[in-house]
């Protein structure tokens, strides 16, 4: 059982949460690779499961990141997916950058075309959807006809709808009430929401989330103009993300793992306006939506939600509702605007799918994994046993595993230039092969340390000389003060990750405790 626990942490002692088995920390324990589903979501995991690997930097932590992508047959308008069959590729869902280009070549006035259908349609769904939903309450057919002015075709749309949880804070535009309110009620520049989702049962908080979306839509001077629908399913989810002109999320910085919403939104020509988290925050380029000032630095979070609501509501105002009004006289097509559903076309579109995805799983972790299993599994399980005795004995002698002296060339070396560096390493009763010593050089920061690290191997000169010696070069690329330690790692050509720099159990079982 205790594969499942954390350093510290034993199967006696389970008083504290930290103590228990825990199925994500022996997965790590367990697995030949492990992922995150973005690349931020790598950088939280690693700093999180860093505990694990004690000697390593959080950077080299062996959790890397396959950004999640969605199927874009079950999400993305017809009419848009007859477009993009046109102006892409017919199997536009498995271009690549260079193909996804071609939308740059797209009529506006086409382009306009299918998303103002796609706005058109939703806004007959939700009256459709909420006059539906008065009748079943008891509503006469006659008094539920207010469900037949709600939302404006021609206005712009923006779409909420996933699962209420608390970090997500659907309910942060509420914090501004008065501003929300000015922007729903522009006669010039008509602006409407439109959320959707449930909590799970046991999240209060997120209950309480859409306790307050409901009654702000119930007010009668927006209701009009703000709506929440209930019993959230596929078919919502479908129709907002088709139909919103701005996809909107968000969540509390780092908190959001990858966020799939925004990318479904994002092949129907719908721009996000999000917090920098999950997928937004290494895809967002500036020209392709809009991005959410994050104040994660605040520590008190009620500060963090009003300042972070400031950053919504100055884009809305002053960028995002401007720009979708902005139409050439006599064309009603709004052109800039356009150019950004383009540039969210061309630059997402291709990263996004699910086919990018699927092809990330396979090349790097799933082909990698498959090839190392079957070189293990082959004559008779044979590289296995010798693995599994090759651990057995660097075990056993790590202790006697030193570095005996470390030497350098001149201590001020010129831009591009090289410092030769000699190891003096005391092996005990292993052998060359069994390690790799490695430099870790970087830029030397303020406090000493150094500043994103990179790692050079050492060569051994004689592998039969004892103690060894390793030499190699700092190459020293950057201005400053340039600095490097020595550290010496197991190394194993059928270790399924890296070579880390103490060996207690090789990536397979727990320290002992």
């Amino acid at each position: 059982m205790a594969i499942g626990h954390r350093p510290g942490g034993t199967p006696e002692d389970v008083a504290e949460a930290t103590d228990r088995f825990n199925m994500a920390v022996m997965g790590l324990r367990l697995a030949g690779r492990s992922n995150a589903v973005s690349k931020l979501h790598g950088e939280v995991s690693r700093s999180m499961f860093a505990d694990l690997w004690p000697d390593l930097p959080d950077d080299e932590v062996p959790i890397t990141s396959v950004t999640n992508g969605v199927h874009a047959g079950t999400w993305v308008s017809a009419d848009m997916t007859d477009l993009l069959s046109r102006h892409v590729l017919p199997e536009w869902d498995e271009a690549d950058a260079g193909s996804w280009a071609r939308i740059w070549s797209t009529p506006d006035d086409e382009l306009w075309r299918v998303k103002d259908q796609a706005r058109s349609r939703l806004v007959a769904f939700v009256r459709e959807r909420m006059k539906q939903r008065a009748i079943e309450a008891g509503t006469s057919t006659s008094e539920a006809s207010w469900a037949d002015d709600l939302l404006d075709p021609n206005a712009l749309t923006i779409g909420f709808a996933r699962r209420f949880a608390t970090y997500k804070r659907a309910n942060l535009l509420l914090a501004q009430g008065e501003r929300l309110q000015k922007l729903l009620l522009d006669p010039d520049r008509p602006v409407q929401f439109v959320f959707a989702g449930k909590a799970h049962p046991a999240d209060d908080q997120g209950k309480e989330m859409i306790r307050q979306i409901v009654s702000y839509a119930k007010e009668l001077g927006v209701r009009h103009r703000f709506v929440f629908l209930d019993d959230y399913d596929i078919a919502v989810a479908r129709s907002l993300y088709q139909g919103a002109d701005i996809w909107l999320n968000t969540p509390r910085r780092p908190h959001e793992a990858c966020g799939t919403s925004g990318e479904k939104a994002a092949l129907n020509g719908t721009l996000n306006c999000s917090i920098l988290d999950g997928w937004w925050d290494e895809m967002f380029d500036g020209e392709n939506g809009w991005a959410i000032t994050s104040a994660e630095d605040h520590e008190d979070l009620v500060v963090r939600d009003q300042l972070e609501a400031d950053s919504l509501f100055d884009l809305l105002e002053h960028q995002i509702v401007p720009l979708f009004h902005d139409r050439p006289a006599g064309s009603g097509v709004p052109r800039r605007w356009l150019r950004r559903v383009k540039a969210n076309l061309a630059s997402l579109g291709p990263q996004v799918v699910a086919s990018r995805m699927v092809r990330d799983y396979v090349t790097e972790l799933y082909e990698p994994t498959a090839t190392t299993a079957d070189a293990l599994r082959g004559d008779g399980h044979a590289r296995a046993r010798d693995l599994s005795a090759w651990k057995a004995r660097v075990v056993d002698g790590w202790g006697a595993v030193k570095v005996d002296s470390v030497e350098a060339s001149d201590d001020i070396a010129d831009l591009g230039a090289t410092r030769e560096v000699c190891v003096t390493v005391a092996l005990g009763d292993l052998v060359p092969d069994d390690v790799a010593v490695q430099l870790v050089h970087g830029r030397v920061g303020q406090h000493d340390e150094l500043e994103a690290p990179a790692t050079t191997t050492l060569a051994c000169d004689d592998p039969s000389a004892r103690p060894a010696v390793y030499r190699g070069a700092v190459p020293c690329d950057l201005p400053g003060r340039y600095g490097f330690t020595v550290r010496v790692a197991p190394a194993n050509a059928d270790l399924p990750t890296p070579p880390r720099p103490r060996p207690p159990h090789l990536g397979l079982t727990p320290p002992s405790t």
